[in-house]
């Protein structure tokens, strides 16, 4: 019964999320093989390694969920320490090294596709994160806090992160030839059209709408009609990027399966692991249920925009980005069943009120 109550708090959209985004890629697909010309035709609005459409795709596809962050409670994160460190040791030391180890074992002879898979792992999640969460019954305000730190850390780090994992590290562990030469101005840049421009706009709605509109307004009647253009974005590139792959991607099916194995054992490694982590810390089920679906879940939208903005459209580096939230829904879909099985499991003292989760020691 309860795991039927957490499929339906999710929105038509987003409760047939995994099967949109596969329409999305068999009709690209499908497009592309069957009428070659549309490669052309995406190609028109190209400048330089950036395609206009699809730019514009994941920039309103990232400001969603940065317009949905509680930036007034970040407070309420930075305050517990303990939480914040753990939070920061699973998202930024583990989660990267954990899928650039996946990365080099797997498709150490793909170097597309394996860079590919390291922007993956770099980005950490900050969009549907809140979802998992919320089926799963984990702490809301922990995991506004915690996309909120992300958003930030991302935008400060990620462009240092990436030139450090992907031309760096490589050299050092003797895979040859495999250093990607690209400036930390590069992927600043592209990480602050990408995200910096979605983020600015997320802070600025939240502060005018609170400030002007007030507070019920703009969580119950402007974020609910700003939600879906996230989907709609997301679908558009999909279509447009596997329409220009389309041909690719016909003669080589297995590439699909090549990207996604290790990206299956991410998710999963990522959760139990973070799962492990923060019940040893003493974290309560619903701090361990929040820092678990923060560290397993990834921004593939920020993954997809450096991939494109960077190495161009018809990348390897951006098609094993796209394969990302085709994997990631119904992984993790399966493991909010098994977050909700450990609450039973593992925390027997904790349970239902009509607010949510709540522990014997908590106030009534």
């Amino acid at each position: 019964m309860e795991d039927k109550v957490a499929v339906k708090k999710l929105s038509f959209l987003d409760r047939f999320l995994t099967l949109w985004i596969f329409l999305a890629m068999f009709v690209g697909v499908g497009w592309g093989y069957l009428f070659p010309g549309v490669v052309n035709f995406w190609n028109q609005f190209q400048v330089d390694t950036t395609n206009i459409p699809i730019a514009i795709g994941l920039i309103l596809m990232m400001y969603p969920p940065l317009a949905k962050v509680k930036y007034e409670q970040l407070g309420q994160v930075f305050r517990n320490y303990r939480v914040l460190v753990l939070s920061l040791i699973q998202n930024w030391v583990i989660g990267p090294i954990l899928m650039f180890l996946l990365a080099i074992s797997f498709l150490a002879g793909y170097q597309e596709y394996m860079v590919g898979l390291i922007l993956i792992g770099l980005a950490r999640c900050i969009a549907m994160v809140i979802v998992w969460n919320d089926l799963a019954s984990g702490d809301r305000e922990y995991c506004a806090g915690l996309v909120a730190f992300n958003s930030i850390f991302q935008v400060l780090f990620f462009s240092i992160y990436a030139y450090i994992f992907i031309t760096i590290l490589p050299p050092w562990i003797g895979l040859k030839g495999m250093a990607v030469k690209i400036t930390i101005g590069q992927i600043a840049e592209s990480v602050f059209i990408y995200l910096g421009i979605p983020f600015i706009a997320g802070v600025l709605s939240r502060l005018i709408g609170l400030k002007t509109k007030g507070k019920e307004w703009y969580e119950q009647r402007y974020i609910p009609k700003i939600s879906p253009i996230t989907l709609i974005a997301l679908l558009f590139t999909i279509l447009v990027m596997f329409s220009l792959k389309g041909e690719f991607i016909v003669r080589l099916p297995m590439d699909v399966v090549r990207v996604a194995i290790p990206l299956f054992i991410y998710f999963v490694v990522m959760f139990f692991v973070s799962f492990y982590l923060s019940m040893k810390a003493g974290a309560t089920y619903e701090q361990s249920t929040t820092l678990s679906f923060t560290a397993a879940s990834n921004n593939f939208e920020l993954a997809i925009a450096v991939a494109v903005a960077v190495f161009g459209i018809n990348s390897g580096q951006a098609f094993a980005a796209v394969i990302g939230p085709l994997l990631e829904v119904p992984v993790l879909i399966s493991l909010v069943n098994v977050a909700l099985w450990f609450k039973r499991r593992f925390f027997p003292y904790a349970v239902e009120t009509p607010t949510g989760v709540c522990h014997l020691t908590c106030e009534p």
